[in-house]
């Protein structure tokens, strides 16, 4: 069984993401708005509808995708356009949206490049696209929730890790993948510590490059949290090191 797959049946995730404060999406749906009334916008990994029933609510017209039965029934109940996808091909033309995105969603993904090339692929030029994601590579940060980014050794083989990348897409860019991680399984489920890609900004960047993409802006910052601080804590280059991979990128072919 594929990870996605445990997904496709998961009662208790689904619960988890219906107990989710709208602030932890706030940014994420803010961020997918255009200036279109009325244009279409998808939400990849929809859940159970929320940012899919916020966008709706200002007049755009909303799709989700999801792997799981159990969100979509509830995504479906509250009247959203959700739908149950199989986690690769995503079910819309080409340059079908305006925008597009997926928040806390490519970590969980088998094949990482291909998501971020399907998801550009439904969006139009000029279009938007948000990649929301935990920050694997970590290097500063405390109260850590994931093993890969706890103690100071692992956040010094994140920063050599990264500087490895960095030097491999300059001299070998057809080589960079994303790292694999085993997911930890726990009872009962918990989110986040069953991911299996090893997601950073550096490599959403790349790919997002890679597929005819802009790259507008990268923050480590997934959530609004006060102006000076978000200010300060997106000031320099230390924001790829930093918490969370919030990405914005334009489609330029």
């Amino acid at each position: 069984m594929s990870h996605q797959e445990t997904y496709r049946h998961n009662e208790a995730y689904a619960e988890f993401l219906a107990n989710e404060s709208p602030h932890f999406h706030a940014k994420y749906a803010d961020s997918l708005c255009v200036n279109r009334p009325g244009a279409r916008i998808l939400d990849v990994g929809c859940g159970v509808g929320q940012v899919v029933g916020s966008l709706a609510r200002r007049g755009y017209e909303a799709y989700g995708v999801d792997v799981s039965e159990p969100n979509i029934a509830r995504a479906q109940k509250a009247g959203q356009r959700c739908q149950l996808y199989d986690g690769k091909q995503l079910p819309f033309p080409n340059a079908y949206f305006a925008a597009a995105g997926a928040i806390n969603v490519l970590e969980h993904v088998e094949e990482p490049e291909a998501f971020i090339h399907e998801l550009v692929r439904v969006v139009e030029i000029n279009g938007r696209i948000i990649i929301s994601s935990p920050n694997f590579f970590r290097v500063i940060g405390y109260h850590d929730y994931h093993p890969k980014m706890r103690g100071w050794a692992n956040k010094f083989q994140n920063w050599q890790r990264l500087r490895k990348k960095r030097r491999q897409m300059k001299t070998d860019p057809k080589a960079v993948r994303f790292d694999h991680m085993p997911p930890i399984v726990k009872e009962p489920f918990t989110a986040d510590d069953d991911a299996i890609v090893a997601t950073n900004p550096l490599e959403i960047e790349f790919f997002l490059h890679q597929s005819g993409c802009d790259v507008e802006s990268i923050s480590c910052t997934d959530r609004y949290v006060a102006r000076p601080v978000d200010f300060v804590l997106n000031l320099t280059p230390l924001r790829f090191l930093m918490f969370n991979a919030f990405v914005v990128a334009r489609k330029i072919r």
